[in-house]
Order: C-alpha cells, then structure tokens, then sequence
C-alpha cells in the first residue's frame, strides 16, 4: 500500500508541473532568418502571445496586463517592426507584414477591444489606439 501511494504521489507532483494551470500564460515564437528579435511581458492570467518571424532584422514585442489578451504577430521579409500594447481583459491584437521596413504598433486600454492589420510592400506605417471597450479596427495597406 505505501508503495503505490508514493508512485501516486510522484505521479501527481511530476504532472502538476509538467502540465502547470489551467489559467497559465503561453507564449509561442518561431523565428528564421537572420537578427531577428522578440520579446514580451505577460501579468494576469490566461494571456498568450504568439510571434512567428521569417526574413531578416525583423523586431517584435509584445506587453499584455489583464486576463484572456490574445497578441499575434506575424512579419516576413526584411527590417520590419511590430508591437501590440494591451491592458485589460479579452482584448484581441493582430499584425502581419510582408516585405521591407514596415512599422505597427497597436495599444489597447480597456475591454473586449479587437485590432487588425495588413501590411504589404514596402515602408508602411499603421497603428491603431484603443480605449473603453467593445471596439474593432482594422487596417490594410499597399505601399509601394
């Protein structure tokens, strides 16, 4: 008997860490090429930032404080920058760049607030700055 109630406590200890809360933050980056950078800083519960990065010297960075924040960040191509800023809860943010030298940002103060963007060419500049809640915003660009 003592011996199947130490496996099950091993068992339960190794898959209460293994496995972590149900209300745990995540954040999931990919990157290929060359110089490219990320970051991020989560506060609250249930956050998740996902960042995939393809090309070359591309930045992104994402801030989330509250709880159920979804950032997304997407660029290929070469010297582009994007970064989402979120406070509060059940907010929703979304970047994606293709080609050169494009600038986002987007930053949301409030709930339930949803941004997202497009940019595609070469040296577009989008942002997007929301307050209160229950807002959508979207952009798209083509610049040359």
């Amino acid at each position: 008997m003592t011996r199947k109630l130490i496996l099950a406590t091993a068992l339960a200890t190794v898959l209460s860490v293994t496995t972590g809360p149900a209300f745990a933050n995540s954040v999931f980056l990919n990157q290929w090429g060359f110089g490219n950078a990320a970051g991020g800083a989560q506060t609250g519960f249930g956050n998740s930032i996902g960042i995939d990065q393809n090309g070359v010297f591309n930045g992104a960075a994402s801030q989330q404080s509250g709880n159920g924040n979804v950032a997304a960040i997407g660029q290929q191509g070469f010297n582009n920058s994007g970064d989402t800023w979120q406070n509060g809860n059940a907010n929703q943010a979304g970047i994606g760049q293709f080609g050169s030298n494009h600038n986002a940002i987007m930053s949301q103060d409030g709930n339930g607030n949803i941004a997202a963007g497009v940019q595609v060419g070469n040296g577009c500049t989008g942002s997007v700055s929301q307050a209160g809640g229950g807002n959508v915003a979207a952009f798209v660009q083509t610049c040359p």
